[in-house]
C-alpha cells in the first residue's frame, strides 16, 4: 500500500529540530504537532486563571477553556454526557480510580476480577492490589502465541462470581484489536462490569464507547499527540454517580463544615484541586488535529507502514516477530528479538543510526513470563512516519547481528 503525498512531519516541530531522527516509539508517547503546542501557551498567555473558582472575567474564560475541552472529548469518544468525562493525569490514574471508587465499595471476598495476561500493569496492578484488600481471587485469561483472545474464551473464563473483566482494547506488546464489543456483550450478560484500556487504541482508530458498550474506557493525551499530564476516564453516568470521589480537598466539594461535607456534581467530584487546564486545552486541540486528519486516512497510513516494517522484520533472518504473522493483526506495533542480541543493544545500536525503538518488558511482565521471554524490542509507527523510516531502519536492523559479531 503506498502513502500519501502529504507530508505530516512538517506539523511536528521535533522533526525540524532534528531532521534525521526516526520516532517509532510512539506506543510509549507520540510527538506534538504545532497546532498543539500553540494553543496550549496561547492559553497560558491569554486565559491562564483557576478554571472554575473565579467570578471575574478571567477566570470565567480559564473554565470555559477547560469545560470546552471536555465537550470536545464527549464527542470524541461518543459519551452520552460530559458528565461522563473525567479528567486525569493518565490511563493509569484513570484505572486507578476506578479500582479505588468503584473497587473497594462493590467487590467482595469472594468475588472474582478477570484480567487478561497480557495487560499493561497500568490494568494489571490496580486490581491485584484491589483483589488483595478485598479477598477477592484474581484470575486471568490467557491468549494464545498470536496474542488472540476469542469470545468463547472469555465465556468459559467467567463466573458468576466475576465481578470485573479488565482488557486492552489494542494490546501494547502484540498490537492486537481484542473485539470489546463482543466481550462487552458477553459480560453484562454474565453481570460483569468491563473495564477497557484504550490508551493504545484511541489515537488511532475510531471509538465510540456506546457502540462498544464499555462501562469504563481509560487513555492518556500523550499518547494521542497531546500533553503529557493529562488523561481522561469515560464512565457510565450511572456507576460514576454511585462511586466515591478518588481524591478529597479543593474544588470537588459543595460544602464543608466542620463535621463533614457534601460533594460537588459530576465529574467534578473526581477532580480535586487545581486541574490540569493547559493540558485539557492541548488534548482539544489534538483531537481536533487528529479530526482534521481523519481516521481514514491514520488507518490508511499506518495500516501500510506496519505491513512494511511486518515485512522488513520477518525477511530479516535470526529475527522473530511476537504474536501473529499477520501485519492486519498489530494496528502499528511490531513487536520482535534477535536471536544471540540482547533487547537493550538492539535499541543501543538503533539509536546510534538515529532510530528510536523501545527495549524492555514494556510494562507488560506477566506477559513476557507467560511467553518465556525476558524481554524484546518494540517498533511503533504513527501516521506522520514515512517510507524513509522504514527504510532506514530496515537497513539497520540487517547490520545488527554482524555488528554484535554474529557471522550472519
Amino acid at each position: 500500500m503506498k502513502l500519501s503525498e502529504r507530508n505530516y512531519k512538517a506539523d511536528f516541530p521535533v522533526f525540524e529540530k532534528y531532521p534525521e531522527l526516526v520516532y517509532l516509539d510512539n506506543s510509549a508517547t507520540t510527538q506534538k504537532p504545532g497546532a498543539v503546542m500553540e494553543a496550549v501557551e496561547r492559553y497560558y498567555r491569554e486565559e491562564n486563571a483557576n478554571p472554575l473558582r473565579g467570578l471575574y472575567e478571567l477566570a470565567v474564560k480559564a473554565t470555559d477553556a477547560y469545560e470546552n475541552a471536555r465537550i470536545a472529548v464527549r464527542d470524541f469518544v461518543g459519551a452520552r454526557s460530559e458528565r461522563e468525562i473525567v479528567f486525569t493525569r493518565n490511563a493509569t490514574e484513570s484505572l486507578n480510580l476506578i479500582a479505588y471508587s468503584y473497587g473497594q465499595d462493590n467487590i467482595r471476598s469472594g468475588d472474582e476480577i478477570l484480567v487478561t495476561i497480557s495487560e499493561h500493569h497500568s490494568n494489571f496492578l490496580p486490581w491485584q492490589i484491589l483483589a488483595k484488600k478485598t479477598g477477592a481471587q484474581l484470575r486471568f485469561l490467557k491468549c494464545d502465541e498470536r496474542g488472540e483472545y476469542t469470545p468463547e474464551a472469555l465465556k468459559k473464563a467467567l463466573t458468576p462470581r466475576t465481578r470485573i473483566f479488565a482488557c486492552a482494547q489494542i494490546s501494547n506488546v502484540f498490537g492486537r484489536l481484542n473485539p470489546i464489543h463482543d466481550f462487552a456483550e458477553i459480560c453484562h450478560k454474565n453481570g460483569t462490569l468491563i473495564v477497557c484500556d484504550g490508551a493504545q487504541s484511541v489515537p488511532h482508530i475510531p471509538v465510540d464507547v456506546g457502540k462498544l458498550g464499555v462501562d469504563f474506557l481509560a487513555f492518556s493525551g500523550h499518547k494521542m499527540l497531546a500533553p503529557m499530564g493529562i488523561g481522561v476516564l469515560y464512565g457510565r453516568e450511572e456507576l460514576l454517580e454511585k462511586m466515591p470521589p478518588f481524591l478529597y480537598g479543593g474544588e470537588m466539594i459543595e460544602y464543608v463544615s466542620l463535621c463533614g461535607a457534601t460533594f460537588a456534581e459530576l465529574p467534578h467530584k473526581f477532580e480535586a484541586g487545581t486541574v490540569n487546564a493547559g493540558g485539557a486545552v492541548g488534548l482539544r486541540a489534538a483531537v481536533g488535529y487528529i479530526g482534521a486528519v481523519g481516521f481514514d486516512e491514520i488507518e490508511r497510513r499506518e495500516n501500510a507502514l506496519t505491513a512494511k516494517l511486518m515485512n522488513a522484520v520477518r525477511e530479516v533472518p535470526h529475527v522473530t516477530v511476537v504474536g501473529s504473522d499477520d501485519p492486519a493483526d498489530h494496528y502499528g506495533i511490531v513487536t520482535f528479538t534477535i536471536d544471540g542480541v540482547h533487547p537493550h543493544d538492539v535499541a543501543a545500536i538503533f539509536d546510534e543510526s538515529g532510530i528510536a525503538v523501545r527495549a524492555g518488558h514494556h510494562c507488560a511482565q506477566p506477559l513476557h513470563k507467560y511467553l518465556n521471554l525476558q524481554s524484546t524490542v518494540r517498533a511503533s509507527a504513527a501516521f506522520y512516519n514515512d517510507e524513509r523510516d522504514i527504510e532506514r531502519f530496515t537497513e539497520c536492523l540487517k547490520t545488527i547481528r554482524r555488528r554484535m559479531g554474529h557471522s550472519e
